[in-house]
């Protein structure tokens, strides 16, 4: 058996996330539908996060073991030609036998954009959240820096989460930039809750417009009440964009 480490990149908006399940069309049913026709047996593919429905990728990692003799360097070719254009593999490698895409992650990171204009743009619909109403660029840069450390990020995680033990995350860096009516949210951290990147975009907005001031994310952190946070934003605004296998390569 050999471990292949797949790396791939997808179009989420057609999609209900990465994890397969039975009654929804997702990124990991197509992917392991389409292996299994190259190496001509059944697979189960390994992902490195279980992104959310409408929820992009510009760099996602997975893992499978399989018998197959397709080298290396085909392997893109052969699946993708059997996946839809939503979604492509980039490249495939054979890794070690214990190679796990998520469990040996160091860090991952994720990029949130929201277009802030009084009218929708047609061009970025499925890739950006639309926020009409005007925000404070400013206030909001300066409540993003409070996010960075480790603590607790119960305040940042959704309803309905399977999470076990603890909810204490290390939040290595953050950025908030803007150009023209982009406003895009960069997080570097060693792992997330369900929801947090997008509710850490919500209550971003939620300082920008005003409902929040500039310096509530260390009281946000301290109550750990979801209730006290912004709105979990929109799905189609948030990429996972990198994912770390070694230390030293954090957040280059």
């Amino acid at each position: 058996m050999e471990n292949l480490k797949l790396t791939l990149c997808y179009d989420g908006s057609e999609y209900h996330g990465w994890q397969r399940q039975e009654n929804a069309m997702t990124v990991q049913q197509r992917v392991e539908e389409a292996l299994s026709r190259v190496v001509k047996q059944s697979v189960t593919v390994l992902g490195c996060s279980r992104t959310d429905a409408g929820v992009h990728a510009r760099e996602y990692v997975c893992n499978t073991h399989v018998i197959t003799s397709v080298p290396d360097d085909k392997m893109p070719y052969a699946l993708n030609a059997l996946l839809p254009d939503d979604i492509c593999v980039t490249s495939c490698r054979r890794v070690p036998h214990e190679f796990h895409a998520r469990f040996d992650t160091v860090a991952k990171e994720y990029c949130y954009t929201l277009c802030n204009q009084p009218h929708k743009d047609p061009f970025s619909v499925k890739y950006a959240w639309h926020y009409p109403y005007a925000l404070d660029f400013e206030a909001m840069k300066r409540a993003c820096e409070d996010l960075v450390g480790t603590y607790d990020c119960t305040v940042f995680e959704a309803a309905g989460s399977d999470t076990k033990g603890t909810r204490v995350r290390s939040i290595y860096k953050v950025e908030l930039t803007k150009e023209g009516n982009f406003i895009r949210f960069r997080i570097c951290a060693n792992g997330y809750l369900y929801n947090m990147v997008r509710i850490m975009m919500g209550t971003l907005v939620s300082v920008g417009n005003g409902k929040l001031s500039a310096d509530c994310i260390p009281m946000l952190i301290e109550r750990k009440d979801r209730r006290l946070a912004g709105i979990t934003a929109a799905p189609q605004g948030l990429c996972l964009t990198k994912v770390w296998y070694k230390k030293e390569d954090w957040c280059r």
